[in-house]
């Protein structure tokens, strides 16, 4: 094998930590140089994720075994030793990743860098803490990035300034410290009783403990699990949420879209290892129905009382973090591609909306207070954009930024495309998502594979659906239908084209679904038969150091 492709897996955690740390060493002054950084960093992560996503197809057999690569940090196999591995759903994870976080780079160039200090070191190493809890293959490791990304969203959520963004941003802190408390809790029983944090080997461990000590092995896997929950967004872990992502810069919460999905990952990948129906609560397969069930219940609530598009933006992934952990709960195999196909739409939809949010934002006469129910823009903001301030129009000129004389059309027809996909009307990805979703579950349920209960969750896709274009359309026809007196923003290229960026995205995605979801179903045929990833990472897995170990010799 080539060493580039050797040591491919490793990249997606090594460029951002490299950029990170590299952007640190120049001051905020040197602005286009840490921009540059940022950008080549970030293009590299989608170009690794994209050669991996196709290095795990079944195109390129030869290089990885059943598309499963294992890359064994300073050539200690596993269990022994630190692995990262590569599957088909992982890669899709890094790569849906590396999609969010290029525009919301660009967005946040035209000025949400300047609110604050390392901005750019910060995202940088969110995306390395995202990637490595996608691709690492044991607890521990996976505790590490958990921590990484979230040290690193801190910053990023308490990024600007406002009453209302602090407040939210101590609550976001606090919540997610306790879940860390329990993460760390949870594997260290784990770890006292099975003896192993590799999760394949966990997947082959488990089983046999014996029953003194399964009581205390059951324990931790639960209060790991809770800890995965909180992440995710689950009622009624997921207070949290709403207010901490309405109150971020509009590019963080864009890319906050994936956090919810890192849990998910998470309650997922552990799950399937440790026997899905047979795996521990709250980690079988009834707990996570009815959990996700109220979660989804919850989301619609909060999408009908909301006032503010952000926050109500923040309940839409609450029904996405709902809707997918439902259907993996369900214990039908058959609506895991269906679900990951939606979890794409979903994440590229309200990382668009978020940005669109915050040209909406400056619509407005006056800054919002600081006693409002979303957290004020940075000052700045509103100088950068007064139309009546032509010398500062001249200055975003001479920057590359032009003004769009049809600003408010192209907000309203952002609007009205992101309306279409979180609600999941047709013609667009999002529509093609809860369809494929809806037509799996009655499928199963005439099969017999599926038990009569999984009509409450046909009743409240459909349901999210309808509340989402009620509460959507009350906010649209306040925005742009109202006669008050509002401002007419000026827009800069850089940050409509993001925001065309992911909606186009979406219409490709709309086009390709029929070879996007073979994908997914060969994702989900991988995910769903844990033994394959055991074997891939318990045999002789590739060598960081570019060597072949040799496994010792079976006596008969």
């Amino acid at each position: 094998m080539s060493p580039w492709l050797q040591h491919l897996p490793v990249m997606p955690i090594v460029v951002p930590l490299i950029a990170g740390a590299t952007m640190l060493l120049f001051a905020e002054s040197q602005r286009r140089v840490r921009e540059g950084i940022a950008l080549l960093a970030t293009l590299m992560q989608l170009g690794v994720a994209i050669v991996l996503m196709y290095l795990t197809t079944d195109a390129v057999p030869e290089i990885w075994n059943r598309g499963i690569g294992v890359y064994a940090i300073s050539a200690w196999p596993a269990p022994y030793g630190i692995v990262l591995v590569v599957d088909r759903l992982s890669a899709l994870m890094v790569a849906l990743s590396a999609t969010l976080a290029l525009p919301a780079l660009f967005y946040s160039v035209a000025r949400w860098e300047r609110v604050g200090v390392h901005y750019l070191p910060l995202l940088q190493f969110l995306l390395m803490g995202l990637n490595g809890a996608f691709l690492t293959g044991d607890l521990f490791n996976l505790f590490v990035f958990f921590e990484v990304l979230l040290a690193a969203s801190y910053g990023l959520v308490l990024h600007g300034s406002g009453v209302a963004r602090v407040k939210a941003g101590l609550q976001y802190i606090v919540v997610n410290l306790v879940a860390s408390l329990l993460f760390l809790t949870g594997i260290a029983l784990i770890y006292g009783v099975a003896g192993t944090l590799n999760m394949a080997d966990l997947g082959v461990r488990w089983s046999t403990i014996v029953a003194a000590d399964r009581g205390l092995f059951d324990a931790g896997v639960a209060i790991l699990a809770i800890a995965f929950l909180i992440k995710a967004g689950v009622w009624p872990l997921n207070f949290w949420l709403p207010p901490a992502y309405a109150a971020a810069g509009a590019p963080v919460a864009a890319m906050f879209s994936i956090m919810t999905k890192v849990g998910i990952y998470a309650v997922v990948r552990l799950s399937v290892l440790l026997g899905d129906a047979a795996a521990p609560a709250p980690l079988a397969g009834s707990w996570l129905f009815y959990g996700g069930l109220a979660t989804l219940i919850f989301g619609i609530i909060g999408i009908l009382a909301s006032q503010q598009l952000a926050r109500l933006i923040g309940f839409v992934i609450i029904v996405s973090s709902g809707t997918l952990l439902t259907a993996i709960g369900s214990g039908a195999q058959s609506l895991t591609a269906p679900a990951l196909f939606y979890m794409i739409s979903s994440a590229l939809a309200t990382g668009a909306f978020f940005m669109v949010t915050g040209m909406t934002e400056r619509t407005r006469t006056a800054p919002v207070s600081d006693v409002a129910d979303v957290a004020p823009m940075p000052e700045v903001s509103y100088r950068a954009f007064d139309v009546e301030d032509m010398s500062e129009q001249r200055v975003m000129n001479e920057e590359a930024g032009i003004a769009i004389p049809a600003a408010m059309a192209f907000i309203g027809l952002a609007f009205v495309f992101c309306v279409l996909l979180v609600t999941g009307l047709p013609p667009l990805s999002g529509f093609i998502g809860k369809f494929a979703l809806v037509d799996s579950i009655v499928s199963a349920i005439h099969a017999g594979e599926l038990a009569e209960r999984n009509w409450a969750l046909v009743v409240a896709l459909l349901a999210s659906g309808m509340a989402g274009l009620i509460a959507l359309s009350r906010i649209g026809v306040r925005l742009f239908w109202t006669v008050t007196e509002r401002t007419t923003p000026r827009l800069r290229v850089i940050e409509a084209g993001p925001v065309a960026f992911l909606l186009v995205l979406t219409m490709v995605l709309t086009a390709s679904a029929a070879p996007m979801m073979a994908y997914l179903q060969s994702a989900a045929q991988t995910l769903h038969n844990p033994q394959v990833y055991i074997d891939a990472v318990l045999a002789e897995p590739m060598q960081s150091s570019g060597q072949s170990s040799v496994q010792p010799e079976v006596l008969p």
